[in-house]
């Protein structure tokens, strides 16, 4: 069964499917140099989407959004009816790497620090000794001109890079994708915060939070100054949101039963 986009989830189409079909239609773009963007999506990015016009239509343009946090599955459920599996960046992050290793795809990382990408590149070499690291790159803290882009753009193609994953923060790295979408033969997959866990910089929530969709609770015991407002206001306004949702659409079927009557 092919991935494919629901209908609209509060601002925007969410992508539907089994965690292996998103992994396999990833890994299956990278094999064809399909130039695509990977849009993980949490509650933080569908309130970022919901408020600011200019990003919803990036993530519309995304070939694959997929549902990273529970509360999404839950709001699609509720909203949509549709039952769907989460496919978190932190679990897609080491699979997607370790199929690549496999399977011989070139890995290119753009963002985050030095520090990060070298943490990253001695993790990597122990735990994927035979993954292709193509190169990596951090970025200026500051907005790149065009012929700036233009030539990292060529230094990614010509290291002959299938997959790069991003690691701006959002909506920073989902706008790099937008922009640099038909520029690079490779997937571009927005990834975050995934990379420090992934390579033993942060903690991850233990599993029973996961499953309870407290992540992100976990994400603001670490960095409270940093997070707290982030997740009181989002948190919020996405409640808000479904609720809203979930009224118009109770109102909308109710019309349309009493007009078969």
């Amino acid at each position: 069964m092919p991935v494919k986009k629901s209908d609209t989830l509060v601002s925007f189409p969410v992508s539907t499917g089994t965690y292996t079909e998103m992994l396999n239609e990833i890994i299956n773009r990278s094999y064809m140099g399909i130039s695509s963007s990977v849009c993980i999506a949490n509650v933080h990015m569908i309130v970022t989407a919901h408020q600011d016009d200019r990003f919803a239509p990036v993530i519309k343009r995304a070939d694959l959004v997929t549902p990273d946090g529970l509360p999404l599955t839950w709001a699609m459920r509720l909203l949509l009816g549709i039952k769907q599996e989460r496919v978190a960046g932190m679990d897609l992050l080491p699979d997607i790497i370790s199929v690549a290793e496999a399977g011989d795809i070139p890995v290119f990382f753009y963002g985050g620090t030095d520090e990060i990408l070298e943490t990253a590149r001695q993790y990597l070499t122990v735990r994927f000794p035979l993954l292709k690291i193509a190169g990596s790159y951090s970025p200026p803290f500051r907005s790149l001109t065009t012929e700036e882009e233009n030539e990292i753009a060529r230094s990614i193609n010509q290291s002959g890079a299938k997959l790069v994953f991003v690691v701006l923060g959002c909506p920073k790295q989902e706008k790099w994708m937008d922009t640099m979408k038909n520029k690079l033969s490779a997937v571009m997959i927005g990834v975050g915060g995934a990379l420090p866990v992934m390579v033993g910089m942060q903690r991850r929530a233990p599993v029973w939070m996961q499953k309870a969709g407290l992540e992100w609770f976990y994400r603001l015991c670490q960095e409270p100054k940093r997070l707290f407002k982030r997740y009181a206001v989002t948190n919020s306004l996405f409640i808000l949101l479904v609720t809203k949702e979930y009224i118009r659409l109770k109102i909308m079927r109710q019309k349309q039963h009493l007009s078969r009557l």
